[in-house]
């Protein structure tokens, strides 16, 4: 008769021995709590150390602290992980822009056409111009912002759009009954296309989770939206530092959301019809 005591090297029987966490890629931006702390971030980096692999978190405070990389020492969405080095990205077919399109290498840019995309606001330029920049530079769309939605009807009449100068408008908040709808379907015609987001600015429009941080806060009507924003997440800095703050999250259009993705998506192909 075999004695299991010399036979088996691992004498822990099967209901107590612990299951390996899974293994997930320590890439950019995904966001970790690490489990002995609590402290919750966005990855910044990783890095190799004399006493092993570490990585840099981000909070939502922009605090950064860094944490060896052990088994099991991470959590994501409730659940342990083993946090591994990245693999260094090979050949993968066709080489892709920020929106997801095949990117076009040595093109230059084409010239100009007649037709504009406009944008309410700064904000909403850059954002477009971060993720569809390379596709509109190929197509020859320029794109310029309103200073104000009450500015439109004055600008289409002043475009005077055609059939091979259309003009589309990405609009904030374009919600039924608003005033932003109202004035939109005043101008609407064949060769004006206005579509829109209903988020009450752009900021919004960037996936929470891009911006390392769990949901867009709620701010009290009356209160200045940015302004409360940032109160709300204790970010002790002005709106345009919140701003640049979130345009630096976004790095292609899986960072926003598809409310915004669909709605530039078609002001490109109407303005870019034949």
């Amino acid at each position: 008769m075999r004695s299991r005591s010399y036979d088996d090297p691992d004498l822990t029987p099967p209901w107590k021995r612990s299951t390996p966490a899974p293994e997930v890629a320590a890439e950019r931006d995904l966001v970790v709590e690490e489990v002995g702390t609590g402290f919750c971030g966005a990855v910044v980096r990783v890095e190799k150390t004399a006493e092993g692999l570490t990585v840099t978190l981000e909070d939502r405070f922009g605090k950064h602290r860094v944490f060896p990389m052990e088994p099991r020492g991470f959590l994501i969405d409730g659940k342990q992980v083993t946090l591994v080095r990245p693999q260094a990205p090979g050949p993968r077919g066709p080489l892709l822009s920020a929106s997801g399109s095949i990117a076009v290498t040595g093109a230059k840019a084409r010239v100009a056409r007649a037709g504009r995309i406009y944008v309410e606001g700064r904000h909403d330029a850059e954002l477009v111009e971060r993720v569809w920049g390379h596709d509109l530079r190929v197509e020859g769309v320029v794109v310029e912002y309103l200073e104000g939605v009450d500015d439109l009807p004055a600008i289409v009449d002043s475009f005077s759009p055609g059939p091979d100068a259309r003009l589309g408008v990405l609009v904030d908040h374009l919600v039924p009954g608003s005033k932003e709808s109202r004035i939109a379907a005043a101008v609407t015609g064949a060769d004006v296309l206005i579509v829109g987001h209903p988020y009450i600015d752009v900021w919004e429009a960037v996936k929470p989770s891009s911006v390392g941080i769990r949901e867009w806060p709620r701010v009290p009507r009356g209160e200045d939206w940015k302004t409360g924003i940032c109160r709300s997440l204790g970010w002790n800095m002005t709106t345009g530092e919140a701003w640049q703050r979130i345009l630096a999250s976004v790095h292609t259009y899986k960072d926003l959301q598809p409310e915004l993705l669909g709605r530039v998506e078609e002001l490109i192909d109407f303005v870019t019809a034949p």
